[in-house]
């Protein structure tokens, strides 16, 4: 049963630039989304495609890789925990936020 745990792994293209954070002491953080492809045959069978969007977020060492390497359309592979937070939005409502913080990356393509 220590075989099953939390773990994710994502191959995909990078939705936007990524969003880097520096905090005290030379910390990162580097926030982005992943966008996944799957296709199915309908009941008409025809092809349908879809795309899933992941929010994926790195520190350390793998936001550092992923500032100098990492551009809007790179297909990068991840493996991560999958986490939910939430917070107190500016109108005091709570928000939920479904992430993947990522333990390792490969970079792909070009």
């Amino acid at each position: 049963m220590n075989a099953m745990k939390n773990k994710v792994q994502l191959i995909g293209h990078v939705g936007q630039e990524p969003e880097i954070k520096n905090f005290d002491g030379g910390k990162k953080l580097a926030n982005l989304t992943i966008a996944t492809n799957d296709s199915y045959k309908n009941d008409k069978g025809e092809k349908v495609e879809q795309t899933e969007w992941h929010k994926v977020v790195a520190w350390g060492k793998t936001a550092e890789i992923i500032e100098k390497f990492v551009t809007k359309g790179k297909e990068i592979a991840i493996e991560g925990k999958l986490t939910h937070r939430s917070y107190d939005d500016k109108n005091g409502e709570k928000r939920y936020i479904t992430e993947v913080v990522v333990n390792e990356l490969l970079l792909l393509g070009k």
